[in-house]
């Protein structure tokens, strides 16, 4: 069984999270029947998403067997074989997908099989083009927070929308930016960095900080939340500007490699801040 849950990536549910953002900012996080909702959402997304890692480690298994981490992988070590790779694919694709559509719920079917048929076209092909690479992959946050809204109902704001794609973009860029600079250390290359360059990719990191920064800003300031959350709200912008300072510093100024989702379990300080940042705001949206 646990080589089944490796296969899946169970780890890499945790982006699945933003599922529950929906929930969480509609003031509704103690409601049993739209956690239930949103619980079933990220068990839907979790499910297409190990689908498409299967494809990855099925069509990479010769790759990976020289690869001195990925060699590890089941398919790869040969500990699950492709056949029962397969039937756990289908089966995974079957209940995602399929599950929404018994539920009724055609939208979150809609945007299940789109993010499937995105992500095989990005494995197989779209990867490899500069721009829409990291795209493709803030597209698939949002997707998750499209998939939150629609099975519960909740209504989702124009800023949400904004944030999060931004937030997910800055996540893509700082993994390229990684990607990049090993690339360079290591003397290799592939053919996904060809359209990127050091100068490049800091320009549209400090870019996509900034619209991310404007984005909350308007999302605390607007009507709806205001009238909704306390209005103390406003001052968790000190956490999420400072988060993202700390993000940029430990990017230009320590030349930190690792994506930022690594960076983020590493960081005590960010860590921290996002801690502060969590209790702060739920205590202003559920205790006003």
């Amino acid at each position: 069984m646990q080589q089944y849950l490796k296969l899946m990536r169970v780890k890499q549910w945790v982006k699945n999270l933003f599922v529950f953002i929906p929930l969480f900012f509609s003031g509704n996080f103690f409601n049993t029947d739209l956690m239930i909702q949103s619980f079933v959402g990220f068990v839907l997304f979790s499910f297409v998403a190990s689908s498409i890692y299967i494809i990855n480690d099925y069509v990479d298994i010769e790759k990976d067997k020289k690869h001195p981490e990925k060699k590890n992988r089941p398919l790869a070590a040969g500990t699950i074989s492709k056949q029962n790779a397969i039937i756990l694919f289908l089966l995974l694709l079957l209940i995602s997908i399929g599950g929404s559509l018994l539920l009724g719920n055609y939208k979150v079917g809609a945007i299940l099989l789109v993010y499937f048929l995105m992500n095989v076209a990005y494995s197989f092909k779209l990867k490899q083009i500069a721009i829409l690479d990291v795209m493709i992959i803030a597209t698939g946050f949002l997707m998750r927070v499209l998939v939150g809204g629609y099975i519960t109902g909740i209504i989702i704001s124009d800023w949400t929308i904004l944030l999060t794609f931004t937030a997910a973009l800055i996540l893509a860029l700082g993994k390229r930016r990684g990607e990049l600079i090993n690339a360079e250390l290591t003397g290799t290359t592939r053919k996904s960095l060809d359209g990127y360059n050091e100068p490049f990719v800091n320009a549209a990191l400090v870019i996509s900080c900034t619209v991310t920064i404007v984005s909350y800003l308007m999302f605390i300031l607007s009507d709806e939340t205001q009238s909704k959350f306390h209005h103390y709200i406003i001052y968790t912008f000190v956490f999420v500007f400072a988060g993202i300072l700390r993000y940029l510093q430990q990017t230009f100024v320590f030349q930190k490699t690792e994506s930022p989702t690594k960076l983020i379990f590493k960081d005590i300080f960010l860590q921290t801040l996002i801690v502060i940042w969590g209790i702060t705001f739920f205590l202003l949206i559920y205790f006003k």
